[in-house]
């Protein structure tokens, strides 16, 4: 049983829950599952950023593996690297849209992908290993901060439209998208309007990013943009906000690509993949389209899963995980972002006129507790969940988990009637609280 790896990756408070040595112990096992390998290694701005980076460097260094670190990237740009350099394992240093006292681990695999639960079970195996080789056959450290512009020009070759006439405002959360971001939509051709791009890490999700995308939103209006796009810190979730400063979540987004997709024919199975948070406003708009929504769990990680199992090209969640598996491995912030754009330039519409769908409103209560498991293991507080569901028939949806990156449980309820659908999901709320005290 995994007791670092969470739903995505290594996360927690660094020096308390995530310390030096666990990345000491993370890029040493690199070592022990492959001989001598090769590990691209990426962070997003985060100051603990360079002691987990090069903490992770030396545990491969010391089993005799190789490691490029790339600096500051995006999460799929990490993904994209390592096939590009050949590397067999990429590692991004991040903690994705949580604080900046936060931090955290994610490894690919050599194709890009993120490791399975099983991969990563193994990798906890050998922390009690310790892998070091004798001189002379240490491995090296490469710095290659230039690497980033590999990616940047794919982003821009993949979009295969010119972006002019557009006015974009960009949030990039201080994080990972700081550079990138602002540089592919400019080499695109677009007016760029770019905001929270600093790089020193303390702002990183603060107040900003798609989390808190307010500001976003004033600027799209005040500087009459065409839209505007907040990405988080590590860059894999999208939010926007459309020409009329109304905020367009990651399943009105993943509503319009699918369209777009579908009416082009470069939908395969004309299917989308989804999570158990996907809005039903969403899949009864995308079935009157004649296009199938499939439900994985929660976590990025178990929609590209599904989309593998079956044969899909596009997938993602609520919270702005997008997934273009055409295009990349993984959830891709600005990919997604500049496929948007270029859906509106090539059509000639604003963004709000792609996603006009009757939503069905939801609650979502997060709950910060002591013990995430106990609280979801306990009988009565299932038996309160189905009790509520059977309350709302099928006029709504329950849906309770444990955060697999903070400790905390999760309460959404979406309902048909937003009043019944706020009371349910304030008493379940309540119910956890109890049982957490």
């Amino acid at each position: 049983m995994r007791r670092y790896f969470g739903t995505d990756g290594i996360r927690g408070i660094i020096n308390q829950d995530l310390v030096p040595d666990i990345a000491f112990k993370v890029g040493n096992a690199l070592s022990v599952l492959k001989r001598y390998p090769v590990v691209l290694i990426g962070r997003d701005t985060r100051q603990s950023g360079d002691t987990l980076a090069l903490c992770l460097a030396s545990g491969v260094c010391s089993g005799g593996g190789n490691v490029i670190d790339v600096g500051i990237v995006p999460t799929a740009g990490v993904a994209y690297l390592t096939k590009y350099f050949n590397a067999d394992y990429g590692v991004v240093i991040s903690a994705s849209h949580n604080p900046a006292e936060y931090n955290g681990i994610k490894i690919f695999n050599s194709r890009g992908f993120k490791l399975l639960e099983d991969e990563e079970e193994e990798v906890e195996s050998c922390f009690n290993t310790t892998n070091l080789i004798s001189h002379p056959k240490l491995g090296s450290y490469k710095k290659m901060d230039t690497a980033v512009d590999f990616y940047v020009s794919y982003l821009v070759k993949t979009c295969g439209c010119d972006l002019s006439g557009l006015k974009v405002v960009l949030d990039c959360a201080n994080g990972a998208a700081h550079y990138v971001a602002p540089e592919v939509f400019k080499k695109l051709g677009a007016e760029v309007l770019q905001y929270f791009t600093e790089n020193s890490g303390i702002g990183i999700n603060i107040n900003c990013g798609s989390l808190h995308p307010e500001k976003l939103r004033e600027k799209v209006l005040s500087k009459k943009a065409d839209v505007g796009f907040a990405f988080d810190g590590d860059s894999d979730r999208l939010l926007a906000v459309n020409e009329k400063g109304e905020y367009v979540n990651g399943d009105l987004l993943i509503y319009a690509l699918a369209k777009d997709m579908h009416v082009k024919g470069q939908l395969k199975g004309d299917m989308v993949i989804g999570t158990h948070h996907t809005n039903m406003g969403i899949q009864k708009a995308l079935d009157s389209d004649g296009i199938k929504l499939f439900r994985a769990d929660i976590g990025d990680k178990y929609v590209m899963e599904m989309m593998l199992k079956k044969d899909a090209v596009l997938g993602g969640e609520q919270s702005g995980h997008i997934i273009l598996l055409d295009y990349m491995t993984t959830g891709d912030g600005i990919l997604a972002a500049i496929n948007i754009a270029g859906m509106m330039k090539k059509e000639n519409k604003k963004l709000s006129e792609f996603c006009d769908v009757k939503m069905y409103p939801q609650t979502n209560i997060n709950i910060q507790v002591k013990d995430k498991i106990r609280i979801m293991n306990n009988e009565e507080l299932a038996e309160f969940i189905d009790a509520c569901r059977k309350e709302l028939g099928g006029s709504g949806r329950v849906l309770v988990r444990a955060s697999g990156t903070e400790p905390q449980i999760r309460v959404m309820v979406e309902c048909e009637y937003c009043d019944r659908g706020k009371e349910t999901a304030e008493r379940i709320a309540d119910f956890v609280r109890n049982i957490n005290n």
